[in-house]
């Protein structure tokens, strides 16, 4: 049988007719000429080698394989439609998948909302979240690993860069610490304590600035942990294990046995920049012909997430 030659048009015309039993209505109905529908039919059941209709001047019923074939011909139009509109989504960025990294901040400040928005605009693309330090980001995001991320600049990679956010660093001290008393401190007044820090490779940028920070006030920090999260951070303090700079946004978070404190002097700031592969970039780079389609499916993902960035940034104009 030549069942390769059959048309989904030839399917929607013996649906016609077997809807109908009336060839005039059933070619009214499809846009065609009666004639052309008859042509249409024959050459279908020819193809299958299987009698579909049975008609005279006056009758048209379908046969027990006619009758048969029906139902299967229905779900197989449905699932064509479905697949044309399920491309066709994907294809407007409205279907698939968008690998994001974040830090700590990101999620204590902007992303929480930004990600709502976009769940609600684009309720059928799946997000990937993936918590990493800038550093590790920015090899994911060169790798292809990740398609965006929201990170600390300054980067040296070729990638593309929007800062959203930048907020200053606080100290945060045990609350029984004698220099709660006093409602801002300068930096000075940290020379004899015991730091808590984060290790240098996670954000190393923001680690140069309160180290120059502390040698321009005459001392070099006693550094007694280097951990993360920042949340950790905070737990230390709270044990008494020392102080620690964290970001502002930090405040937000409740933590029992825990205050904090602005400092006098210029504060180290902690920016937040959404960061991503340019189209350029992408193109530029070796990839197999069979991931072009993925990559124009992504690329469209992220202009719709980077255009509602945007639109969220406006409106906290």
């Amino acid at each position: 049988m030549a069942t390769s030659s059959i048309e989904l048009r030839h399917l929607r015309y013996f649906v016609a007719i077997a809807q109908t039993l009336h060839f005039g209505r059933a070619a009214e109905q499809l846009g065609i000429t009666q004639p052309v529908l008859s042509d249409q039919i024959r050459r279908l059941e020819t193809l299958l080698g299987v009698q579909l209709l049975y008609r005279t001047k006056r009758v048209v019923q379908l046969t027990e394989p006619g009758r048969i074939f029906l139902p299967e011909v229905l779900r197989l139009l449905h699932q064509t439609e479905t697949a044309i509109a399920t491309v066709q989504r994907a294809a407007q960025g409205k279907l698939g998948q968008l690998k994001i990294g974040y830090t700590g901040p990101a999620l204590y400040t902007v992303l929480p909302e930004i990600l709502r928005q976009f769940r609600d605009r684009y309720p059928e693309v799946e997000l990937s979240l993936h918590e990493y330090c800038t550093p590790d980001q920015e090899t994911a995001l060169l790798s292809g690993e990740l398609q965006l991320g929201f990170l600390h600049p300054p980067i040296d990679s070729p990638l593309q860069q929007r800062e959203i956010r930048c907020e200053p660093m606080v100290v945060a001290l045990p609350e029984n610490h004698p220099l709660v008393n006093k409602p801002s401190l300068s930096i000075k007044d940290l020379a004899q304590e015991s730091f808590i820090l984060f290790p240098e490779p996670v954000g190393p940028n923001l680690y140069r600035q309160i180290m120059n920070l502390c040698t321009e006030a005459g001392f070099s920090p006693k550094i007694v942990q280097e951990v993360t999260p920042q949340p950790t951070m905070i737990g230390l303090v709270a044990a008494g294990i020392g102080i620690a700079f964290v970001s502002e946004s930090l405040k937000n978070i409740s933590r029992p046995g825990v205050l904090y404190r602005s400092l006098q002097e210029a504060t180290p700031l902690l920016k937040l920049a959404i960061v991503w592969k340019s189209a350029s970039t992408q193109a530029s780079d070796t990839l197999p012909a069979s991931n072009s389609t993925l990559t124009a499916s992504s690329s469209i993902l992220l202009d719709n997430f980077l255009k509602l960035v945007d639109e969220w940034m406006q409106s906290r104009c």
